[in-house]
């Protein structure tokens, strides 16, 4: 099952953690275990990024301020083809491996076909976005790309206030888990975000006035 909580709300029912001393039997063997043993962690959230479990803060203030201002830019686009925009707030099972884990933006289409439980299958998706903080590079910059390509979305765009200079990076075409197409730009200029989203996203949004 492919069940994540966020904010220290549970998105899906799971069995409670036990404190004492346990038959090794009852053990968590592996992240998915792990993953369904504990208990709500408040301000946090968990992830299975490459066969880890990944428990990371709450986004701060600056990087829920990008997500809304991605889900601004793409309003028009979103009520013209009555898509749902999600900023940070849905879980995603990523089709193949059903790992947990949750982007920092989601765009769907109606009926977004669900994994085992509540959550969004990946390979139904239109387009995920990845915001960068300084705790999360790597697993944005490297591991969730390949991820996301594995779960047959479509596209991803990686939103790297982080860089110097800042940047937006769209990654298309996904093929046997990588993206064939990647668009880099300076934070500030214009990027195409291909079919099936087909806009063209003004980046100077996320930049702070």
């Amino acid at each position: 099952m492919c069940p994540l909580r966020h904010g220290g709300k549970r998105l899906r029912s799971r069995r409670h953690a036990t404190l004492g001393p346990a038959p090794e039997s009852a053990l968590p063997r592996t992240p998915h275990e792990l993953f369904e043993a504990l208990p709500q962690l408040p301000g946090l959230r968990t992830e299975i990024i490459d066969g880890r479990l990944v428990v990371s803060p709450v986004g701060t203030p600056e990087h829920a301020r990008i997500a809304m201002s991605l889900y601004g830019a793409l309003l028009p686009l979103i009520e013209e083809r009555s898509w749902d925009g999600f900023s940070g707030n849905v879980a995603v099972c990523v089709d193949g491996p059903r790992d947990p884990i949750h982007p920092d933006f989601v765009l769907a289409p109606p009926g977004c076909p669900l994994g085992e439980g509540s959550e969004l299958l990946s390979s139904g998706l239109i387009m995920v976005a990845e915001i960068v903080s300084p705790g999360s590079v790597t697993d944005d910059r490297d591991r969730k790309p390949g991820i996301y390509a594995l779960g047959g979305v479509p596209v991803m765009v990686v939103i790297d206030p982080v860089a110097d200079p800042a940047t937006v990076t769209v990654l298309s075409d996904p093929k046997e888990g990588a993206y064939l197409t990647s668009t880099r730009v300076a934070m500030g200029s214009s990027v195409h975000l291909p079919e099936p989203v087909g806009f063209t996203l003004d980046t100077s949004v996320f930049v702070r006035s």
